[in-house]
C-alpha cells in the first residue's frame, strides 16, 4: 500500500527508509524532493503535497529537527496515514531519544526495520477489521453538534443561574433597605394647611413687586404673494447642463472642453510605485523605538535607576517546551483575531494548524511568554505568504517586450463591480507617467456604458499627455471579446504601442459560459500578465472567487487551445482605503494561488495606485 516511508533530518541525512514492493524509487524521490521544496523551503501551509500520481505527507519534529515522510498513490484514499505517521513518530522518538540528543544517531545508524514492520502490519490489520465490520449508525449524542449544543445549553444554564442569584441578592438588599427607612410622616389636617397658606400670603405682601410693563402691540407683517416652486440647486452642480452634455461629436477624437484641470497630477508617479501603508510602518517603528529606549534607559519614574541597574543583566527566564494543550487557547484567540481582520475563516484555521505543527516541540522563554512566541511565528508565516515567490516588475517587463518589438499585454478580469475599469485607468496613468504609449481595449462588450466609461478616462488622460500617447480601441457592443482583443494587439503592434490594457466584462465565478469566454480570450491572446481584480472588502468570498477563476482558466484554456494553460499571474486589490486595518483579504487571496499582489487601489484619483508593503500589512493584521 505504501510507496515510500522515510525518516530524515532537516539537514538532509536519511536515518531510515522503507520502500514498497512495486515502488519506482526515482519518482518517489522526486516527489519527496518536491514536497521538501514546497513545504519546508517555501513554507507552504499544508503538510500534504501532490506530485503527478503520488501524494506525499510530511510530519515535522521541531525538537529533534526530524522529518517523517510517507508517499502513497494519489488514487488510494488511506484513512490511517495520520495514525501511522504519528505512531512511527512516537516509537522512533522513544527508542532513539538519547542518541538524538547526543547527536550520535546519524553516525552509528539505526535498526528500525522490525519496529516499522510491526507498527505497519498492526495498523493495516486494524484498518481491515474496521473496514469489514458493519458500521453502527452514529447516534446524535455522539456527534460534535450535540457536544456544541450541550456546551451552549450548559453555558446558558450557568448564566441564568448567575442572573437568578444576582436578582435574589438585589431583592434581599432592597427589602433590607426598605425596612431600614424611617416611617412615613402623618398627613396634615385642614387647620394646619390653612395656617401655612396664611403665612405664605403675609410673606408675599411684605415683598415689593415690580410693576409689569405693558405688552408691545403685535406687528402686522404684510402678506406676500404665493411663491412658485424653485428648482433645487445642488452644490457644485452648476446652473446649466453644458458641462455634462457629451452628445456633440468630439473634435479630433478628443473631448477637451469642460475638463477639469489635472495638470498637477502629471509627473507624480514616475518610477516604481510607493508601498501602501509606508507611513504606518514608519510611525509604528518610531513608537517601538521610543518604548524600547525608555524601557532600557529609564526606570519606573523616567530617571536612571542606578541602585537596581545591575538587575537588567540577570536573566530570570526559564525554558519550557511548547505542547498542543498549552498552545490550543493561544491559537483559538489568534484564529478569532485573524477572522476579525477579514481573513477567510478557512484560511485562519489552516494558518493556525500550520502554526501548531511548526511550534509543538520547540522551546520558548517564560519571560517572553507563549503568546508572544506564537504571535512572532504567525508574523513570520504571514510575511512569507505575502512575500512574492517570483518578482513581477511591470516596468522592466514592458521595456524587455519593447526591445523585442512587440507590445506588453495586460488583461484585467474579475467579478462585477470591483473596479476593473477605474483601476485600469490608474495603471494607464502610471504607465503614461513613465513615458510609455498605451492602447486601451474596450473588451467589455456586454455592460451598458462600459465603453463610454473607458472613453471618458482616455479623454482625460489624453488631455494630460497627448492623443498620440494614449488611445481607445473599441468596436461597440455585442462583439466577441477574444477576437476584439486579438485585433487590438495586432493594431498596437502596427502602430508601435508599448502596452495594451485589455478590459473585460465582470462575471460571477459560477457562470460557466462566461468563464469559458474569458478562458478563450486569455488562451487566444496569451497576455503577458493576467490580473485578477478583487476588492479588499470581501472575506470568505475572496477564496471562492479566486479559486474558481484560476481553475476555470486552467481547465477551459487547455480545451480552447490544445497545449496551452493559463493561470492568474497577479492580483490587483481595490478599495483598500475603505477597510482601515481589516486587511485580511490580502492574506486570503495570496494564500490561495501563491501569486503576488502587484497593485493596490487606494482612492478615486489617478495617482491612488500603490504597491503592497508587506511589513505594514502584517503589522496591521497583528494589531
Amino acid at each position: 500500500m505504501l510507496e515510500l516511508f522515510s525518516i530524515f533530518t532537516k539537514g538532509g541525512i536519511v536515518l531510515f527508509c522503507f520502500q514498497g514492493a512495486c515502488t519506482q524509487l526515482i519518482s518517489s524521490t522526486h516527489a519527496v524532493n518536491e514536497s521538501i521544496k514546497n513545504i519546508l523551503i517555501q513554507g507552504s501551509p499544508s503538510n500534504q503535497h501532490n506530485h503527478k500520481n503520488l501524494t506525499i505527507q510530511l510530519k515535522l519534529d521541531n525538537e529533534f529537527e526530524l522529518v517523517f515522510a510517507v508517499v502513497v498513490q494519489k488514487m488510494l484514499q488511506l484513512s490511517y496515514l495520520d495514525k501511522l505517521i504519528d505512531s512511527i513518530h512516537l516509537e522512533f522518538r522513544d527508542k532513539y531519544k538519547n542518541e538524538l540528543r547526543d547527536g550520535t544517531l546519524w553516525l552509528n545508524g539505526c535498526n528500525f526495520d522490525s519496529d516499522f514492520s510491526g507498527i505497519l502490519s498492526k495498523i493495516e490489520g486494524e484498518h481491515r477489521v474496521e473496514k469489514s465490520a458493519p458500521r453502527a449508525m452514529k447516534q446524535f449524542t455522539q456527534s460534535k453538534k450535540f457536544e456544541k449544543t450541550a456546551t451552549a445549553n450548559k453555558a446558558m444554564f450557568e448564566q441564568d443561574k448567575s442572573v437568578a442569584s444576582t436578582a435574589a441578592r438585589l431583592a434581599t438588599a432592597v427589602m433590607g433597605t426598605a425596612s431600614s427607612e424611617p416611617p412615613a410622616e402623618k398627613p396634615k389636617t385642614d387647620v394646619e394647611i390653612a395656617r401655612e397658606n396664611m403665612k405664605k400670603k403675609k410673606a408675599a405682601k411684605k415683598g415689593k413687586k415690580k410693576p409689569e410693563e405693558p405688552a408691545a402691540p403685535p406687528v402686522k407683517v404684510p402678506k406676500k404673494g404665493k411663491k412658485g416652486k424653485e428648482a433645487r440647486s445642488w452644490d457644485m452642480g452648476g446652473k446649466s447642463t453644458e458641462g455634462i452634455d457629451f452628445s456633440s461629436e468630439p473634435q479630433n477624437g478628443i473631448q477637451s472642453a469642460n475638463l477639469k484641470d489635472e495638470s498637477h497630477l502629471k509627473g507624480t508617479m514616475s518610477g516604481d510605485l510607493n508601498g501602501v501603508g509606508d507611513d504606518w510602518s514608519e510611525s509604528e517603528d518610531e513608537e517601538d523605538e521610543e518604548v524600547v529606549d525608555n524601557s532600557v534607559s529609564n526606570g519606573p519614574s523616567g530617571k536612571s535607576s542606578g541602585m537596581f541597574s545591575f538587575l537588567k543583566n540577570i536573566n530570570f527566564s526559564t525554558q519550557q517546551t511548547v505542547t498542543s494543550e498549552s498552545l490550543e487557547p493561544v491559537l483559538e484567540k489568534l484564529k478569532e483575531h485573524l477572522t476579525s481582520k477579514n481573513v477567510a475563516a478557512e484560511i485562519s484555521i489552516q494558518l493556525c494548524d500550520t502554526l501548531e505543527s511548526s511550534l509543538v516541540g520547540k522551546s520558548y522563554s517564560t519571560f517572553t511568554g507563549l503568546t508572544s512566541t506564537a504571535k512572532q511565528a504567525l508574523s513570520d508565516a504571514l510575511t512569507k505568504i505575502l512575500s512574492p515567490k517570483h518578482r513581477v516588475n511591470v516596468l522592466r517587463d514592458v521595456m524587455e517586450a519593447k526591445s523585442k518589438g512587440r507590445p506588453y499585454v495586460i488583461t484585467f478580469c474579475g467579478v462585477n463591480g470591483v473596479g476593473k475599469s477605474t483601476n485600469l485607468a490608474k495603471v494607464c496613468f502610471w504607465l503614461l507617467d513613465n513615458g510609455y504609449r498605451v492602447l486601451v481595449v474596450g473588451g467589455d462588450t456586454f455592460r451598458a456604458g462600459a465603453v463610454e466609461q473607458l472613453r471618458t478616462h482616455v479623454v482625460r488622460l489624453a488631455n494630460l499627455y497627448s492623443e498620440d500617447q494614449v488611445q481607445l480601441y473599441e468596436r461597440g457592443y455585442g462583439k466577441d471579446p477574444a477576437g476584439l482583443a486579438f485585433e487590438a494587439i495586432k493594431y498596437a503592434n502596427e502602430r508601435r504601442y508599448d502596452v495594451v490594457l485589455v478590459d473585460t466584462a465582470g462575471r460571477m465565478q459560477d457562470n460557466e459560459p462566461l468563464m469559458r469566454a474569458l478562458s478563450k480570450l486569455v488562451a487566444l491572446n496569451t497576455p503577458d500578465l493576467t490580473l485578477f481584480v478583487g476588492e479588499a472588502l470581501v472575506g470568505n468570498e475572496a477564496v471562492d472567487q479566486l479559486v474558481k477563476f484560476n481553475q476555470s482558466l486552467i481547465d477551459h484554456s487547455s480545451t480552447a487551445l490544445a497545449g496551452t494553460k493559463s493561470v492568474i499571474d497577479g492580483i490587483l486589490l481595490t478599495k483598500f482605503d475603505c477597510i482601515d486595518d481589516k486587511v485580511g483579504a490580502a492574506i486570503s487571496m495570496t494564500y490561495i494561488t501563491g501569486q503576488p499582489i502587484i497593485f493596490v487601489g487606494t482612492g478615486q484619483q489617478y495617482p491612488d495606485l500603490k504597491s503592497l508593503n508587506v511589513k505594514s500589512v502584517v503589522s496591521a493584521l497583528l494589531r
